[in-house]
């Protein structure tokens, strides 16, 4: 085969581009070549910037799913006070009840307007364009007759604009209903919110009610316990001035100062005797005595009652905020059981849709099993 120059500069061309694809291969799919070869400085802050945006990806997801959730219990907890409202009064039932039963009775197939447009027995229904050979109905030249106007014109629309007439009345008729119906639901809806919200009111009136009553008993408990601390601090502090003039006492009129002849006198404090001088009380200090005994008992008595009087209205106040709490304690645990209740069938329902989609993948996404052919395509060239 004789060959040109031009084929001799395309063959040397082909040439050149196919030495320059091999030497291409050697470099690039050469490990040592190509991991060496690279900037790893640059690659180290590209893993870092990757490594930062996928934490940042990832707070955003997480943020995201926590407003997801939230939403979602918001959303259920409307849709349950809905459903709840729409339970009791029974009007959605009831409407969808009424809708179907005017559907089946109003609008069935061959009541429509259009119908015969689209009856399947239409055909069988019409007659045939010629009944037998002397038909009135066709004309001298064996087809129909094509006398070019309607005769019964007037009777068919007279009859049609009574037809539209009475359609028209019956669809008013049933438009007035609805809207009756309609408006009727939602005054009873309107209603069960405004008693929701009455009820709502009335409960947090208790509750702040019971606050104040509970802030009440504390500042009285506090305001008695202030009270008898600054009394005891009141006592402790007169005792201490009569111990201290009764020691002033003892030291003016001692023996040693005043020089008293009744050496009986004990230095140890008032009314006490040495014992080997001793020689019997006197009238005056038995009496003195007595009187001192007798205002002990009494003040014995009115403080043993002051403290059982506090201590019951103490037991009392305990009592009062024993129940408050386990009130409140017996309404979270029953308010938990429900959302728990309602995270649980949540959970049911994606877990069903989630084996359903799995199944759905399995059985006809997943079903083309790549060959050994598809993979050895990859790598056999540098573009």
């Amino acid at each position: 085969m004789l060959m040109l120059p031009e084929d001799h500069k395309q063959a040397a061309a082909i040439e050149r581009r196919r030495r320059f694809e091999e030497e291409r291969k050697l470099r690039i799919f050469n490990p040592r070549h190509r991991l060496i070869g690279v900037d790893c400085a640059a690659l180290e802050q590209q893993i870092a910037e990757q490594k930062a945006w996928k934490q940042e990806q990832h707070r955003k997801d997480r943020a995201f799913d926590e407003q997801r959730i939230h939403n979602a219990q918001i959303a259920l907890l409307l849709e349950q006070k809905i459903e709840e409202v729409m339970f009791h009064l029974g009007e959605k039932r009831r409407i969808s009840k009424d809708i179907n039963k005017f559907r089946d009775i109003y609008q069935r197939p061959e009541n429509r307007r259009e119908f015969d447009l689209y009856d399947p027995a239409g055909l069988k229904k019409s007659l045939p364009a010629r009944l037998m050979d002397d038909d009135p109905r066709c004309g001298p030249s064996s087809a129909q007759k094509f006398f070019g106007e309607d005769l019964g014109s007037k009777d068919r629309q007279k009859a049609q604009r009574q037809q539209y007439k009475s359609w028209l009345e019956q669809q008013i008729i049933e438009r007035r209903a609805a809207d009756n119906d309609r408006k009727a639901a939602h005054r009873a809806y309107a209603e069960a919110l405004l008693a929701r919200d009455k009820r709502a009111c009335e409960l947090e009136g208790i509750e702040q009610e019971c606050q104040r009553q509970l802030s009440i008993a504390n500042i009285r408990f506090n305001k008695a316990l202030a009270e008898e601390q600054a009394l005891q601090h009141m006592l402790d502090e007169k005792r201490e001035l009569e111990d201290k003039w009764a020691d002033i006492y003892n030291h003016i009129t001692g023996d040693m100062l005043t020089e008293n002849p009744d050496v009986a006198n004990s230095n140890f404090g008032p009314g006490r005797k040495i014992p080997y001088l001793y020689k019997g009380m006197t009238p005056e200090e038995r009496d003195n005595v007595r009187k001192e005994q007798l205002k002990q008992i009494v003040e014995n008595k009115a403080r043993r009652k002051a403290e059982a009087q506090l201590e019951a209205e103490w037991q009392e106040m305990i009592n009062g905020i024993d129940r408050l709490a386990w009130l409140q304690e017996s309404q979270l645990t029953r308010k938990q059981r429900e959302l728990n209740k309602k995270i649980l069938e949540q959970n049911k329902q994606l877990s069903k849709e989630q084996i359903t989609n799995r199944e759905y993948t399995e059985r006809v996404v997943f079903t083309n099993v790549p060959t050994a052919e598809y993979y050895n395509q990859f790598n056999t060239t540098t573009r």
